[in-house]
């Protein structure tokens, strides 16, 4: 009996589930002769020689060149996402079963690729700040910030009008955001650049959902069905501020310089996330382990977030929201650690991937 999956959650289920597509759809050709057991999938952005393409990455080890495969994907992951629909999550699921049982022709092992952020043109890029009640109260021990998210007080139980309702047995503080530029954007393996007279800079990893459907105020039982997928991202910071301190925390500097929010190395779709607020979620700075939690313990979860955010400003395809970091940055070690030239850092979140990069200090004269 054939199944027909609908709805755009139900779109990036298909690989998973088997679904077939629906009566009077046209298969692409190359995707009905490159068919195997639905399998799971991560996709990306990548370079192999002069070429920049979108690729479907099975196993971590292998990458399908989606240029070349017939399935009418187009040029870019960003524009992939807004297009999405149930016949290309079969076809892809598809070809990731295919690809399983025999490398295609149009494919590269991962080593041989440069591996490009996946997403380089979002229309907006809002971070949670301290959703992590052992990272709010690690930055407030350093005094940094005026109190912790365990801090309710009549000003919070207030909420915030329009953006934000609460229930009387809340007892968490409000959700915070901020943007981030996506010229911070910078991708695996490319560098973080220390900027010159800058010593204080720090990590922080992040679980990042991606948008899939356009987002604005609808009712918090439906955001979910307008998430793409989640990727990673390397929220640094320079943490030293400005002396003058004018009109208080400087988040432009604070957060938004060139290369400070590394991204990727892949986006894995919804279907294959069944609950992102249980996944680890680990940093490492030269091997050592500086971050180890669990998505579970952020205050305010992947729904809340989203609608939060959507209530402030319309979130489109391939937009970006990142989740807040756990405990273990750096300048909250005795004594702080921060990072310096010829460094490793590598953010892992379990199921989505692991996000290197190397640490280089910009020169005074660049």
């Amino acid at each position: 009996m054939t199944r027909v999956c609908r709805g755009f959650v139900a779109a990036l289920t298909l690989a998973a589930v088997g679904c077939s597509v629906g009566p009077g759809t046209e298969e692409t050709p190359a995707a009905v002769g490159m068919q195997g057991p639905p399998a799971p999938y991560k996709l990306g952005m990548f370079r192999q020689g002069a070429d920049d393409f979108v690729g479907l990455v099975v196993n971590d080890e292998l990458v399908v060149d989606l240029s070349r495969a017939d399935v009418g994907a187009p040029a870019t992951l960003h524009d992939l996402i807004e297009v999405w629909d149930e016949p290309m999550a079969e076809r892809l699921g598809s070809l990731a079963g295919a690809a399983l049982q025999e490398a295609p022709e149009f494919s590269y092992p991962l080593s041989a690729l440069r591996t490009l952020p996946p997403v380089t043109d979002p229309d907006a890029i809002v971070n949670a700040a301290r959703n992590y009640e052992e990272h709010a109260a690690e930055m407030a021990a350093t005094g940094r910030t005026a109190g912790t998210t365990a801090v309710v007080d009549e000003s919070v139980t207030a909420g915030i009008p329009s953006i934000w309702s609460r229930t009387p047995e809340d007892a968490r503080a409000n959700p915070y955001l901020f943007p981030k530029l996506k010229s911070a954007i910078t991708g695996n393996g490319d560098p973080i650049v220390l900027p010159p007279g800058r010593t204080m800079i720090d990590w922080e990893c992040e679980l990042t959902i991606v948008i899939g459907k356009t987002l604005r105020r609808v009712p918090r039982e439906q955001v979910m069905d307008h998430v793409f997928g989640y990727t990673l991202m390397m929220d640094i910071s320079d943490r030293e501020d400005r002396s003058d301190l004018r009109y208080g925390s400087d988040w432009l500097l604070g957060k938004s310089q060139d290369t400070f929010a590394p991204l990727g190395p892949f986006v894995v779709p919804v279907a294959f996330v069944p609950d992102p607020q249980n996944l680890g979620v680990q940093f490492s700075l030269n091997d050592e382990l500086m971050q180890d939690a669990t998505t579970s313990l952020m205050t305010h979860t992947v729904v809340d977030l989203l609608t939060f955010a959507s209530n402030m400003v319309t979130l489109h395809p391939g937009d970006l929201v990142a989740t807040g970091t756990p405990a273990g940055v750096g300048t909250a070690r005795v004594p702080p650690i921060y990072l310096k030239d010829g460094d490793r850092t590598a953010c892992t979140v379990e199921g989505i991937g692991t996000l290197s990069n190397s640490v280089e200090a910009l020169s005074s004269g660049a």
